[in-house]
């Protein structure tokens, strides 16, 4: 298996990866009181940058790569891959709750998952069908940390429709996630 193709699969299945790590921070979850605020106002944060991320670009989901244009607006201006970012500080919020290993547990397989394997792909496929708009991109925008801060940029068209008919699914799956986790402090 080429390194392209075990790519893609990581692709195809990321939902089913996010769900794996998502139950293992749910069954090694040591809960404690001190640490329920901060990690809700995370995974809040990171929902909100999915909502965001979301009303800027036509259609995301899917088990190909895909884009009918370059997104560069919106929080695509402070970052290239801001749904990612915001999966990001979901996992994060769910595995300070979950406990301080948890956290570094989390934080190297998100990196492993998301930074190895599944970006760069993307990214290749990216540079292949905008070419130099996205090279310039590139150079300016960070992957997953702003490179500065982005000033016109951040105006572009944004959509509640898409919003609400592409996060949905996100959004319940982060309710039910977070309720579930909150629900170690009983088992």
């Amino acid at each position: 298996m080429t390194h392209d193709t075990f790519q893609a699969k990581v692709f195809k299945l990321r939902g089913g990866l996010w769900t794996a790590l998502y139950l293992l921070i749910l069954f090694l979850a040591r809960p404690e009181l001190s640490r329920v605020v901060p990690s809700l106002l995370i995974v809040a944060l990171g929902q909100f940058i999915r909502f965001w991320a979301s009303g800027c670009i036509v259609k995301y989901r899917g088990e190909k790569v895909g884009a009918e244009q370059l997104v560069t607006w919106g929080p695509y201006s402070f970052v290239r891959n801001p749904l990612y970012v915001g999966n990001g500080l979901i996992g994060l919020g769910w595995s300070i709750l979950a406990g301080p290993w948890v956290v570094a547990l989390f934080l190297f397989s998100f990196f492993l998952i998301y930074g190895i394997w599944i970006v760069p792909y993307e990214e290749s496929f990216l540079e292949e069908k905008f070419g130099a708009a996205y090279t310039d991109y590139k150079k300016t925008t960070g992957r997953f940390i702003p490179l500065s801060w982005p000033g016109k940029r951040i105006n572009g068209h944004y959509e509640w429709s898409i919003v609400w008919k592409s996060e949905r699914h996100s959004l319940w799956v982060t309710l039910a996630g977070t309720a579930l986790l909150l629900s170690r402090f009983k088992w």
